[in-house]
């Protein structure tokens, strides 16, 4: 049914492509098609404009449209194709993925209209030999590597954009890092990444409070064995160790907090009150 409503409106003139707003909107009502963000469907926005501080130049507004009415229905069905997770508000999502799977046949998540880079999958690390790769691996290689290859282990890797259901989440070992960290650590893909799930964010620019909401619903929902955190040693970065303990505390748990501390020459500061510490949460 159409009626005059709010609704988020895209000015392409200040638009950079950003796509700041498309992992803002909940709902999944926007995409970056040909370089601007656009509105996916009508139906999918609420009005309500909770992307507009996402947005760096402004380009959004909210502006009264005659339009279809919003369709929560719609946006969980949108949300469950993509991959992404649904919001506690939307309709239950287990009975609309039976429905789907009535329909459609089958449960596959569709490709994402959205920014593909926010698709959850789990990956195999390469950085992980075989026992006859180990044995003809060179001496001076970096532990955990072999030929350099990844030992990432999923996708993706911003805690922003990391569900707190995806699957590679259950019993994992978390490397909250700051972003400046691989680009600064030489050895960090080797020496820090094996055998973690890494979750990356700036403390600096980026909003501490949903840090800290999304890892504590993180904490709550899977069995968490420990989080190592890697930060730099600029005080700025010192947020992120701040950001995990608050985390442990909102969700009510007891998970073991490590912070690795690294210098702006890419080294790890030397054992002591201002290198390597521990926490009990």
């Amino acid at each position: 049914m159409r009626a005059t409503r709010k609704l988020i409106t895209v000015d392409e003139a200040l638009c950079n492509g950003c796509g700041n707003c498309v992992t803002g909107c909940a709902e999944g009502a926007l995409a970056i098609i040909d370089g601007k963000a656009r509105l996916v469907n009508e139906v999918f926005c609420d009005g309500l404009g909770a992307c507009l501080g996402e947005c760096p130049t402004g380009a959004l507004k909210v502006v009264e449209v005659e339009a279809e009415d919003f369709n929560p229905v719609a946006v969980t069905s949108h949300l469950i194709r993509q991959g992404r997770e649904v919001p506690a508000h939307m309709p239950d999502p287990g009975s609309l993925r039976l429905g789907l799977r009535l329909v459609q046949g089958d449960t596959t998540p569709k490709p994402s209209v959205g920014c593909p880079g926010s698709r959850v999958m789990s990956l195999k690390p390469q950085g992980q030999p075989s026992p006859c790769q180990q044995a003809n691996e060179p001496v001076q290689q970096s532990p955990g590597m072999s030929n350099g290859a990844s030992n990432l282990s999923h996708w993706p890797i911003q805690l922003r954009l990391v569900p707190p259901s995806a699957p590679f989440l259950k019993n994992a070992r978390l490397l909250l890092t700051a972003d400046c960290v691989p680009p600064s650590f030489p050895d960090f893909n080797a020496r820090l990444l094996p055998g973690r799930v890494m979750l990356l964010g700036c403390p600096k620019f980026d909003d501490a409070q949903s840090y800290i909401d999304k890892l504590a619903e993180i904490l709550r929902e899977n069995a968490i064995k420990d989080i190592t955190v890697v930060q730099m040693e600029v005080p700025c970065c010192s947020g992120m160790t701040a950001i995990a303990l608050r985390a442990v505390q909102l969700a009510n748990t007891i998970v073991p907090v490590e912070t690795i501390v690294i210098t702006r020459d890419g080294h790890t500061q030397p054992a002591g009150p201002a290198g390597l510490l521990r926490f009990a949460g």
